[in-house]
């Protein structure tokens, strides 16, 4: 595009929110025609649209590497730097952010335009001040204009995330860091937009729509919104001062923060910058630079020749490879084009069909389809390959059948948030390639295709972002906390506690479990709820004193639950049949309620151990004399299961008559054990396990049995205390109920009559045991192991007196227990 002798070159340079995009507009529509370039899609197309409601659709035009809206007779045009249409004369032209000419990346572009493209009456070139010394010696016509900030920019220091206030901006700069902060944002906070380079132009604009509806307060974003992307935003938060740049990491300079930092304030409305907690407060020579937007000056810029000599492969490559003319001019890294090029020049087949003019032309075209997914893998090489052999096969086109393959397997829009960038990336990829008319038939057809695969993949995405990092109902409710005005409160009949309509959190028992909120926000809504849960927790208490027992329920780690929540459990109390009810805090039980609780549940308890275990009570009421009496007391102290080593002189001063009481009682002597049989039924072993654990202060659920067990393995840190009180004594590696005990007892002692004797299945079942187990349980019975070769056999050892192995003594009875006052009697004869 070749300028007339009096075009003008304007130079509008100054720090964001000056309103230069708006001049450019305005001075482009004060010409017959125009060209306006901007470094980002989504800028072009919102653009794009403020200028059709100006002048009309079918005056305008939309150029960019994934989408072209070109009327039969547009005026203006409004482009991607890179898709500016420059062999277009127009009157006026204007590039936008020309400062990323000193981008690794991308600056080659802009410098290519810097130095070639110009209107034809007035060029402008929108940018950053530290512009103005490279434009001022590669741009010597240029006039410059100055463009002061309409609001002021300060720094307030460094913030925490949880504590910044609404129409802020979190900036990092990976997308692990902007998902993490986003979380934080969505529980303390109630949601955030979250805003990512990889993201679609239309789950970007539906992301950030959300944000300026008010529908969230908060926005996390990497420095993708540093570029014209206009919005609300009252405060910028840095969560990290260093990015990656694509080959290291490095810090930000003054001038990058600056750009990032400028989207804060908006036309006249102040705004401010600062870092969240967790990096430490900016440098002051940063913070003076920023506010006062005075940044190092730009030295140098990059470039790569952009007359390519297209006649072989070789030459295109030596043009590449040509040196800067100027000193200003810095040589590019390689771009993904170049390194394409490298690649597809290593297979022969590609070479061969590169002989021609055209030929290298049509690569160099293939190569410059860009990799939205930016991971220049040999995936990408590959399809770039398959689509130069098309287009330089037979038809010179891409087969249809071949295009709708590709496209439908993108068509697609399940999986998560990765996973649907990922495929928003690729699909991107298609839609540019669909726009290369000359490249595939029914142009119009495959672009349509691909652009409502992309709005279905960008919908499914934007819908996955909200429902991950938006509560709109916590959002709400931090909103309204701002305010002055009292928070209406409620209880339903379900328990769930209501706040301005919204659930906020339930009773649990006669306790409120605040959903998951912040604690900032946690303590308003507590302080709303407080208004109304005393008097509702107040009905509760009065309904479950008038609940029956079977309203409660007694767990196995004592806790006793009411409604299905827990609230209260046993303790130590004074005897191991009259445990203490410990009542669960609450704020909302006054002393009055929590002891009429308390009462409630202890009379419950009381009711539930007097009719299960009913057998130990009635051995207090039998008429026995002495030795039955003493008897009686200690089978009670050891709640039901007596071993015979610790009762021998009142089994022995036993008369027939107690006995046969003892006996219709329910009491059982068996050689190892006296025992109370009726308490070796389910609901009475689960009980005394509860109990006993309470007893001794142990924490968690008893290991009770289940229900038909007739032997369990015992448990590594359990007390053989515990087994021997539920009636399961421990016999080595099982617990085993005693009635089982004594039968293993007798059919050993059957089968030892007759000299050693072998560990059998038959015996095994009797204790619910594996074969494996038995010897370590004949071993604790008294009898000793023989292994002779592979034969292995038992033999009793020498028995005490009495006929019966020496084993462990009882512990001492509780002297206020049960039957306490017989403790002190002295045991004679029978009278």
């Amino acid at each position: 595009m070749l300028p007339r002798a009096h075009s003008r070159v304007v130079a509008v340079l100054g720090p964001t929110n000056t309103g230069k995009t708006h001049l450019a507009i305005e001075r482009m529509l004060g010409h017959a025609t125009g060209m306006i370039g901007f470094p980002l899609r989504l800028l072009a197309r919102e653009n794009y649209d403020r200028i059709v409601r100006l002048r009309g659709a079918a005056a305008v035009a939309l150029v960019t590497g994934e989408e072209k809206i070109i009327p039969a007779n547009p005026r203006y045009f409004v482009c991607t730097v890179e898709s500016m249409p420059l062999d277009r004369m127009v009157d006026f032209l204007a590039i936008d952010e020309v400062q990323l000419a000193a981008d690794p990346e991308r600056g080659h572009i802009f410098t290519a335009r810097l130095l070639h493209a110009r209107g034809q009456s007035e060029t402008m070139l929108l940018g950053s001040d530290t512009m103005r010394a490279i434009v001022r010696r590669l741009v010597p016509e240029a006039e410059f204009v100055e463009r002061p900030r309409f609001s002021t920019l300060s720094y307030v220091g460094e913030r925490k995330v949880t504590r910044l206030p609404p129409r802020s901006a979190v900036v990092a700069f990976s997308v692990s860091d902007v998902f993490e902060i986003a979380e934080l944002v969505r529980r303390q906070r109630g949601g955030t937009a979250v805003v990512l380079g990889a993201l679609s132009p239309r789950a970007r604009n539906a992301q950030v729509g959300m944000y300026q509806a008010g529908e969230v307060d908060y926005l996390v974003a990497t420095d993708a919104i540093g570029m014209g992307l206009n919005m609300d935003v009252d405060h910028v938060a840095f969560a990290r001062l260093a990015k990656f740049d694509g080959r290291a990491p490095r810090r930000l300079t003054a001038a990058e923060i600056g750009q990032i930092a400028g989207r804060a304030g908006r036309h006249m409305s102040d705004g401010t910058f600062g870092t969240t907690a967790d990096i430490g407060p900016m440098e002051p020579e940063i913070v003076e630079a920023v506010e006062n937007h005075r940044f190092d000056p730009v030295n140098g810029v990059f470039w790569r020749n952009s007359r390519l000599d297209m006649r072989s492969l070789d030459r295109l490559v030596a043009s590449l490879d040509q040196r800067p003319p100027s000193g200003l001019l810095v040589r590019a890294r390689e771009a993904d084009d170049e390194r394409v090029l490298a690649a597809l020049r290593r297979m022969p087949d590609i070479v061969q069909r590169a002989r021609t003019p055209d030929g290298v032309r049509r690569l160099w075209e293939v190569c410059q389809v860009p990799d939205f997914r930016k991971t220049m893998s040999d995936t990408h090489t590959r399809l770039l390959a398959q689509i130069y052999r098309h287009l330089s096969g037979g038809s010179g086109r891409l087969p249809e059948a071949w295009v709708a393959g590709h496209l439908a397997r993108m068509d697609r829009s399940d999986g998560d948030i990765d996973t649907l960038v990922a495929r928003i990336a690729h699909v991107r990829t298609w839609t540019y390639i669909t726009h290369r008319g000359d490249w595939i038939g029914d142009a119009a057809h495959w672009q349509d295709r691909a652009r409502t695969i992309e709005d279905k993949l960008s919908d499914a995405l934007h819908d996955r972002l909200t429902q991950r990092f938006v509560d709109r109902r916590a959002a709400m409710l931090v909103r309204r906390l701002a305010t002055d005005d009292d928070l209406l409160a409620a209880v339903a009949r379900d328990g769930t506690v209501m706040v301005e309509g919204h659930p906020v959190g339930r009773i649990d028992g006669f306790g409120f479990r605040p959903d998951a909120l912040g604690e900032e926000e946690a303590r308003p809504l507590l302080a709303a709820a407080r208004r109304v849960l005393p008097a509702d927790i107040a009905l509760r208490v009065r309904r479950a004193a008038a609940d029956p027992d079977d309203a409660f329920r007694l767990a196995p780690d004592g806790t006793i639950a009411w409604e299905g929540a827990p609230i209260a459990r046993l303790a130590a109390g004074a005897t191991f049949l009259a445990p203490a009810v410990l009542v669960h805090d609450s704020e909302f039980l006054t002393a009055p309620l929590r002891e009429a609780l308390r009462r409630r549940l202890a009379a419950r308890v009381e009711a539930e151990v007097a009719a299960t275990l009913a057998p130990l009570f009635r051995l207090e009421r039998l008429a026995l004399d002495g030795p039955g009496r003493g008897l009686a007391f200690q089978l009670a102290e050891a709640q039901g299961c007596l071993h015979r080593a610790g009762a021998e002189p009142q089994l022995a001063a036993l008369s027939p008559a107690d006995r046969a009481v003892l006996t219709r009682a329910g009491v059982r002597f068996g050689a190892e054990w006296v025992y109370l049989a009726p308490l070796l039924r389910p609901a009475a072993v689960a009980l005394r396990a509860i109990l006993w654990m309470a007893a001794a202060e142990e924490p968690g659920a008893a290991p009770i049995p289940h229900p038909g067990r007739l032997g369990v393995p015992g448990e590594a840190g359990v007390s053989p205390d515990f087994y021997r009180a539920i009636g399961y004594p421990l016999l080595g590696p099982r617990a085993l109920r005693v009635d089982r005990l004594e039968a293993l007892s007798a059919a050993a002692r059957r089968l030892a009559r007759g000299g050693p004797f072998a560990a059998t299945p038959e015996i095994a079942s009797l204790a619910d045991a594996r074969l494996a187990d038995l010897p370590g349980m004949l071993v604790a019975l008294g009898y000793r192991m023989i292994v002779e070769g592979t034969a292995t056999t038992f033999v009793p050892v020498s028995r005490r007196r009495g006929g019966r192995p020496a084993l462990p003594p009882q512990p001492p009875p509780e002297p206020d227990g049960l039957f306490a006052a017989l403790g002190a009697l002295r045991i004679v004869g029978r009278a």
